[in-house]
């Protein structure tokens, strides 16, 4: 299974936000074996949401989507799902039910609280009010972080594929010095290798081979310059 990621809003595209949400988000499905392609941050605008999501949609098995639900002026990612998939936007009978078993009236909802795409599969906010949806293979989530995990926990038994196993080893070596060894490694191994340095490099394995992958950095670990040795 593969996915992309849209994350929703001004505030991400200003540096005033941390985008917190994406990388809580590509934790979880990368546990749960998904394929992350793409994690794009778009901004309050309809026509920029529904493009991107569009796109997204045809070409991944998945596509999440946090941020800009609600009824304020500037929470229009309803309204870009809907125009993706060319749909109306309509008050959800299964929401304003489920809003009012939670003592809300629905006299007092703010108007389109509980508007979602025609068609839509209605996600409830367990920690907040404003509902997500699931429309065809695009998930809409909150961005308010505790209620887009909430909301995410509900439906993460939808997303699967097959698991990554990951190992890391620590070289105190220049980056360029180790790529002999980055490829002895590749060839000796079904595994993939990827480098991070800063005051020492962070050599990460990964392949779906968990004993593959354990073999690989024990190799490894014999054959880099670690400060234990020194």
């Amino acid at each position: 299974m593969n996915a992309a990621i849209v994350t929703v809003g001004d505030e991400l595209l200003a540096g005033r936000t941390a985008n917190t949400n994406a990388t809580w988000l590509c934790e979880r499905l990368a546990e749960r074996g998904v394929t992350l392609e793409r994690v794009t941050t778009v901004p309050d605008r309809i026509a920029d949401i529904a493009s991107v999501v569009g796109d997204y949609s045809a070409a991944y098995d998945a596509v999440v989507v946090t941020g800009g639900l609600g009824p304020t002026h500037d929470d229009v990612t309803m309204a870009g799902i809907a125009a993706a998939f060319d749909r109306d936007l309509e008050p959800d009978e299964t929401v304003l039910e489920w809003l009012e078993d939670r003592g809300y009236s629905r006299a007092d909802l703010t108007s389109r609280t509980a508007d979602l795409p025609a068609g839509a599969r209605p996600l409830h906010n367990e920690e907040g009010v404003a509902p997500g949806a699931v429309c065809e293979n695009v998930y809409v989530l909150p961005g308010v972080p505790a209620e887009m995990r909430a909301m995410f926990e509900s439906v993460a038994g939808e997303f699967s594929g097959t698991r990554t196993y990951r190992e890391t080893v620590v070289a105190d070596e220049p980056e360029s010095a180790l790529l002999d060894r980055f490829e002895a490694v590749r060839e000796e191994f079904d595994v993939a290798v990827g480098s991070y340095p800063g005051e020492s490099v962070r050599i990460e394995l990964s392949g779906t081979d968990e004993d593959a992958v354990a073999a690989a950095a024990a190799w490894l670990r014999e054959r880099v310059e670690t400060v234990e040795k020194r």
